[in-house]
């Protein structure tokens, strides 16, 4: 019986050293699951690596093969990388659940229609499928950017791992499946059109070429979409703030002159009723968030 558990170590062990080779910070999961092996604050004692204070997984994830060759000698651990540390935007495109309603798309359809309105190919780079069918793809994030984690905020069933988030590395083992990579060799860049969309607060264009105006168009029209969506799927409880957030995210674009008002309202009025609010109610969400967001995006373009 010990034969399968240290060869399941040894290929385990050789994930790690492969992901720290390419400059991925990995650290432990626990064997078979997808949680982090190490202590948790509350448990912390204060000694070792954490004598100057708790560190989490982010902190402790390395490419230290060293360190990693002596984690995994105490157990067949799956492999985290820490996506932030390692420089890298994973999409993840998740599969439908029984529970989904009826004609709900999964990740990569709406990845695809993502691309389509984008008029971009889908991106050529390093894809890992998920245990449950699913696609992890790499992406390294541009120099001097730093994307946090994001929950649907592409579109629905599309999450993204960046800072404060982590993927399941290719070589683990889940009881529902394996990770395992599906082609690609490296990591590209960011698609500029994502990082438009994942970017929180990008700065004003001063005095924008006719390229970049063009390009700028379609990055609201992909905003616009991923917002729509967004609004439409909310659940009970948080319809409002997801209008009024999406609102204030698309004012920008009005302010720039990337989209029309009317087009933005259409949209997000639309998102909103099919999400069950009423008329009135998206009404008034949408002209107070566009109001304040139109007026403080354009003093920003002003003042640069």
């Amino acid at each position: 019986m010990t034969q399968p558990t240290d060869h399941s170590r040894a290929s385990l062990l050789d994930a790690a050293l492969s992901a720290a080779e390419r400059g991925w910070h990995v650290f432990p999961l626990r064997p078979g699951v997808k949680f982090p092996a190490l202590h948790g604050e509350r448990t912390c004692t204060g000694t070792g690596v954490c004598v100057d204070g708790h560190r989490k997984w982010e902190q402790r994830a390395t490419t230290d093969p060293d360190r990693i060759r002596a984690t995994w000698s105490h157990g067949p651990f799956n492999v985290g990388i820490a996506t932030g540390p390692s420089g890298l935007l994973v999409v993840d495109l998740d599969t439908l659940k029984a529970e989904d309603p009826k004609g709900t798309p999964d990740g990569a359809t709406s990845f695809a229609a993502l691309c389509e309105r984008a008029r971009e190919a889908a991106p050529d780079t390093y894809r890992v499928r998920t245990a449950r069918g699913g696609e992890h793809l790499y992406f390294t994030q541009p120099p001097g950017v730093r994307l946090n984690s994001t929950k649907g905020r592409l579109a629905e069933k599309i999450d993204t791992r960046g800072w404060g988030g982590y993927v399941v590395a290719a070589g683990s083992t889940t009881p529902t499946g394996a990770y395992e990579p599906l082609c690609g060799s490296e990591a590209a860049r960011l698609p500029s059109w994502l990082q438009s969309v994942l970017q929180p607060a990008p700065k004003a264009a001063v005095a924008p070429s006719v390229a970049t105006a063009g390009q700028s168009r379609q990055y609201a029209d992909v905003a616009l979409a991923a917002e729509a969506r967004n609004v439409a799927s909310a659940q009970v409880g948080g319809r409002e703030a997801a209008l009024f957030r999406g609102a204030r995210a698309l004012g920008r674009f009005v302010a720039w002159g990337d989209l029309p008002r009317h087009v933005v309202e259409q949209a997000l009025q639309e998102g909103g009723e099919a999400a069950g609010l009423s008329a009135s109610e998206c009404r008034t969400t949408l002209r107070s968030a566009l109001d304040w967001s139109i007026a403080h995006n354009q003093r920003r373009r002003d003042a640069a």
